[in-house]
This record gives structure tokens, sequence and C-alpha cells, in this order.
């Protein structure tokens, strides 16, 4: 008998699990490089772009715990 910590996921599961990482990193690194990259071609001033890279990092970590959500049918 398997224990749940033992079950296989499902191909869907895991592919939507190493999508939502890939989302994860993709947006951490847009923050990062908008925060950090002064030659990104963005028309902002400094402190509007500090602002909206943080705002992309925020959405980014609001994201993690999505990654290990149990769906309520599987449950």
């Amino acid at each position: 008998m398997l224990h749940d910590h033992e079950k296989q996921k499902s191909l869907k599961r895991r592919f939507l699990f190493i999508l939502g990482v890939l989302v994860v990193v993709s947006l951490t690194t847009m923050g990062l490089m908008v925060i950090f990259w002064d030659g990104m071609p963005l028309n902002m001033t400094t402190t509007y772009k500090r602002v909206f890279g943080g705002v992309i990092l925020l959405y980014a970590l609001i994201r993690i715990p999505r990654l290990f959500k149990k769906d309520i049918d599987e449950e």
C-alpha cells in the first residue's frame, strides 16, 4: 500500500509543477533585471524601476505556495 508521500504525481501534475517553477524563476529574473540592469531600455526613473521590479518579485513570491497547493479533486 502506498502512503501519501510515496504516490507518484500524475503526468499533468508534474508538467504543471515544472511550468510553475519556470514561471517563478522567470519572474524572479525579470524583477531583478528591472531593478539592477541600468542599461535596460525602460523609460522610468530609478525609483519607479525599483518599485516595478519589487512588485514583480512580490508576485513571484506569491506564486511559490501555489506550486505546492494540492488540488481539491486529488485529495
